[in-house]
């Protein structure tokens, strides 16, 4: 059972290695070839670069905390990937945002204490900002070497509620899009960039149907709407469970500004 505690230490890790990868996605950004019909399920050697980056500068801080993360890496191999302590990262997440250069991506780093959620960092490098939280210390968020400022879900009426999701295939509509029909939708890659949507109030909702995801997809990000007054459920309205064997989330996620969230899920179980 998690126990308040302040976590500052991991926050401020969290966020320096996040920082440090930042800065060596920005370089390689620069040199990095468009790839215009990147797929989704797309890898490069920056992400392979900033995970490593992102696992020693971790692992030299907590060398006994477990450490999971999307790419596969060697020198990694002999530390465990679960346990009451894991680290949970994702070096670029939507990495077809990258690839395609259209800047929408993030690196996320959340840390989990008997498999809750207490620190998460979503850095997004192209535009230079950082949202962040800890259990019971609020979010926040600041671009470049500006103020932080917290960050608060909105409060929008049903009949006016922001939708951010994937983006659609041309002519599709969307799952979410059809059950909740919201005023506007927001479509851009990475979960991490959505959650952080929410958390900061630049939408309502964020509902994620894909038949299965992983945990470096979400982690970060949760505590970030939650500690911003946000509700973060599955798709039935049930808690995230977090290190499954295999670290798959299959029964989807749905976050919102909590005004709305029992209803939403009714209408996604209908659709």
């Amino acid at each position: 059972m998690v126990t308040y505690s302040s976590y500052d230490g991991e926050l401020i890790a969290a966020l320096e290695a996040a920082e440090q990868a930042s800065e060596l996605i920005r370089r390689e950004y620069i040199s990095f070839a468009e790839i215009p019909d990147a797929p989704a399920s797309i890898s490069t050697y920056v992400d392979k670069e900033s995970q490593s980056l992102i696992l020693r500068f971790l692992h030299e801080h907590f060398p006994k905390d477990a450490l999971c993360a999307e790419e596969a890496i060697p020198d990694f191999e002999d530390i465990p990937t679960s346990g009451p302590r894991t680290w949970v990262v994702d070096p670029i997440d939507g990495t077809r945002g990258f690839a395609k250069k259209v800047g929408q991506f993030s690196v996320m780093i959340g840390f989990l204490v008997d498999k809750k959620p207490v620190v998460g960092v979503v850095a997004e490098p192209a535009q230079n900002r950082m949202t962040y939280a800890r259990l019971g210390g609020g979010c926040w968020s600041h671009v470049g070497d500006g103020t932080a400022m917290a960050c608060r879900v909105s409060a929008r009426e049903s009949d006016k509620l922001v939708l951010v999701q994937s983006r659609s295939k041309p002519g599709q509509v969307t799952k979410p899009v059809a059950a909740i029909k919201p005023k506007k939708v927001i479509e851009t890659y990475s979960g991490g960039v959505k959650l952080a949507m929410v958390a900061r109030g630049d939408a309502d909702v964020y509902a994620n149907t894909y038949e299965t995801f992983f945990d470096w997809d979400i982690c970060a990000g949760h505590i970030l709407v939650t500690e911003a007054g946000g509700t973060v459920t599955d798709l039935t309205g049930a808690p995230i469970a977090y290190q499954a064997h295999d670290f798959a989330q299959r029964k989807g996620l749905l976050a919102t500004n909590s005004l709305h969230h029992a209803e939403i899920v009714k209408k996604l179980s209908t659709a």
